[in-house]
């Protein structure tokens, strides 16, 4: 089995170019710039008609994973709005004030989310004793993790990464991101043994109008946008890794 590549898009424009490049799935979201929130139905339906599995972003509001009763009802009802479209799966986490992963309330959304597949996003990097996430995660019949290894890129924290493979093994899958691209895929999937990478691959740019920033409804002139040449890349490294 190939190492899948993962490309996050938040719009129909960027899940387009991922699709063109080659990617293997997407991680569908909305607003990017704030790490990801939920997408909008409109942007589900849109993503269900891709040729590759699709996993929405389940994330009420940025900030932290520590998430009131209020909130937690909300992301049930978005993982309904996931089911009614279409999608494959979701991506989900919520920890405890302290960083630990809430089980609870992970175990409460992926009973909601039976049938679909779901992946813990990088809350998990937050966790004060990561391999006890790792052994909660399995448990709770997550597929994979998301994880950089930490704070930084996932390039920086190899070791760590290769140790979390280690205690995962067959029971669950580490899927490294956090500033992957083409020119260091090659060492992380190296040194982690990872069948699964996720990029953003977001070094394009769309021009903002001047108005927009001048209003403040845009921070700069341009904002980045999906690469379809950069996600080419990424797979072709891939590819040409698997080759040995």
């Amino acid at each position: 089995m190939g190492v899948t590549v993962e490309i996050c898009v938040d719009g129909p424009d960027g899940l387009a170019a991922a699709i063109a490049g080659g990617a293997g799935r997407i991680e569908l979201c909305a607003a990017l710039s704030l790490g990801g929130l939920t997408p909008t139905p409109g942007l589900m339906r849109i993503a269900a008609k891709a040729p590759i599995p699709v996993y929405a972003m389940i994330r009420p509001r940025d900030g932290d994973f520590v998430y009131s009763p209020a909130e937690l009802d909300q992301m049930r009802r978005d993982i309904d709005a996931v089911r009614a479209a279409g999608l494959v799966g979701i991506v989900i986490g919520a920890c405890e004030p302290r960083g630990r992963l809430d089980a609870g309330a992970l175990f409460h959304l992926l009973s909601h989310a039976a049938g679909l597949g779901a992946t813990l996003h990088r809350a998990f990097d937050a966790a004060p004793d990561p391999l006890e996430a790792i052994d909660l995660a399995a448990s709770l019949g997550f597929e994979r993790i998301l994880t950089a290894g930490g704070a930084g890129p996932a390039a920086e924290a190899l070791p760590r990464l290769a140790d979390y493979a280690r205690h995962a093994g067959e029971r669950i899958s580490l899927m490294p991101g956090g500033g992957v691209r083409a020119g260091n895929a090659t060492q992380i999937l190296a040194a982690t043994g990872a069948r699964e990478i996720h990029a953003s691959c977001r070094t394009g740019a769309r021009d903002e109008a001047e108005a927009a920033v001048r209003l403040g409804f845009a921070h700069s002139a341009s904002s980045p946008t999906t690469s379809e040449s950069e996600v080419a890349a990424l797979v072709a490294a891939v590819r040409t890794f698997e080759l040995g």
